[in-house]
């Protein structure tokens, strides 16, 4: 795939992990010059998991690379809003994106794996060394550069993102110490299916029917969200429950349908009715939790945390996958600001434009759990409109990649103060 390319920067990025983090930094930093090797575990990368969302502010980032809104656009979610009830099926309110899309653009939800193998080979496409099969062992940095250990080889770089996820080996280097996830009290039953046997059943039909639906039902600390995708053709659903096994134990893993049958028991006859309809086993999805971490960076500021890797998000947040591509797309930015001399400046700069953000939008999820999990319904009942999810314009309205032009070289005249370099870039008009 032919686009401009600007002339090689000279900086050589190593990444780890070819998830939506990882893929997004290695393409936004190819867009920019840098050369980029992107290491994977997995040998192969096959077309896994369900629904996933992309809201407006990495949609902008989709965009920017030719030819993927459009392999997109046919596999994405198209309803008109989210349609709130209580868990006894009683209608609350319903919210519509028509005007969220003007004002902020285009978000793009669908199966996680689908989405992921278009921007998996539009990176192969552009040219990206991507290497999978290679197991990173350990990091290590100097002054002067930073690398990793996979299957027994060195790699060596000027940089490197660690994009491997809520466990990766990287945050042992950036911390000083090895650090354990928690349970966070909640898992996710989450399931993606053919929606045939909807469509047979007139109680369920309108789920599936003419268009796409999406809609949520709110219960005493459960929620249930199911969509139809591709015209109705594929349906999801996920329920957020409460999970009090150890976090060591297997965090994703097959559960019988029966299980979700009892957490769901005296649900809207339609909950049930989807349920009855669903394949059986379905995945049941731990919910792990960490405290914010004090750095994303390491102590010679060349190995940076990226995505999961630096902050999982609660689902409940709808952000985790376009915060894991802003960083991506700020990354580019800083890099090529300033340039292979000021390597270390670049990513500390990228950390302090970052920080205070994500954190802001990390705490969008905990405020809508408990406000669909601890609702008073009385209240939600005269007020119904307090049920909708919170969506700013601080939040969806952003270009990430123009932010980190913008507000650069600021940032850097600050960096002598970390804490003053974060705070610059705080959101102030939180709802």
């Amino acid at each position: 795939m032919a686009s401009e390319q600007p002339p090689p920067s000279g900086i050589r990025v190593i990444i780890v992990g070819a998830g939506f983090a990882g893929l997004t930094a290695a393409i936004e930093c190819h867009r920019k010059g840098h050369s980029v090797l992107l290491l994977e575990s997995f040998p192969e990368l096959k077309i896994l998991g369900d629904i996933i969302s992309f809201a407006p502010n990495s949609g902008r980032i989709f965009q920017r690379w030719p030819g993927v809104d459009d392999q997109l656009d046919p596999i994405i979610h198209k309803s008109d809003g989210l349609l709130i009830k209580t868990y006894l099926g009683e209608t609350l309110t319903k919210q519509t994106w028509d005007a969220e899309g003007l004002a902020y653009g285009k978000a793009y939800n669908g199966h996680r794996g689908e989405i992921h193998e278009i921007v998996y080979h539009h990176a192969l496409d552009i040219g990206i060394d991507i290497r999978l099969g290679h197991k990173v062992d350990d990091y290590f940095e100097t002054e002067t550069e930073a690398g990793v250990v996979a299957n027994g080889e060195r790699f060596v770089g000027d940089v490197v993102l660690a994009a491997d996820g809520v466990r990766s080996k990287g945050r042992t280097i950036v911390l000083g110490y090895e650090d354990k996830p928690k349970s966070s009290g909640y898992a996710i039953y989450r399931t993606w299916f053919d929606s045939a046997r909807l469509a047979e059943d007139p109680d369920t039909a309108w789920m599936v029917e003419n268009g796409d639906r999406h809609c949520a039902w709110l219960g005493p600390d459960i929620h249930f969200i199911a969509a139809s995708i591709k015209n109705g053709k594929d349906f999801s659903w996920v329920c957020t429950h409460k999970d009090e096994a150890d976090v060591e134990e297997s965090w994703q893993a097959h559960a019988p349908l029966s299980d979700a049958l009892k957490v769901l028991e005296g649900w809207d006859p339609v909950v049930l009715k989807i349920l009855h309809s669903t394949p059986d086993p379905i995945i049941d999805w731990k919910l792990v939790y960490r405290e914010p971490l004090p750095t994303w960076i390491s102590p010679k500021r060349r190995i940076a945390l990226i995505g999961d890797a630096a902050h999982p998000f609660l689902p409940t947040s709808i952000q985790g996958a376009s915060q894991a591509m802003e960083d991506g797309a700020t990354l580019g930015v800083c890099l090529t600001r300033g340039g292979k001399a000021q390597v270390q400046e670049a990513v500390a700069a990228f950390e302090a434009l970052r920080y205070e953000r994500v954190l802001a939008a990390q705490k969008t999820g905990e405020k809508t759990r408990d406000q669909w999990h601890k609702a008073d319904w009385s209240e939600a009942k005269k007020n119904p409109e307090s049920m909708k999810l919170k969506r700013g314009s601080w939040l969806l309205n952003f270009d990430a990649e123009e932010y980190a032009e913008e507000n650069y070289a600021r940032t850097v005249a600050l960096l002598h103060d970390p804490a003053a370099a974060r705070e610059i870039h705080r959101p102030n008009e939180i709802e």
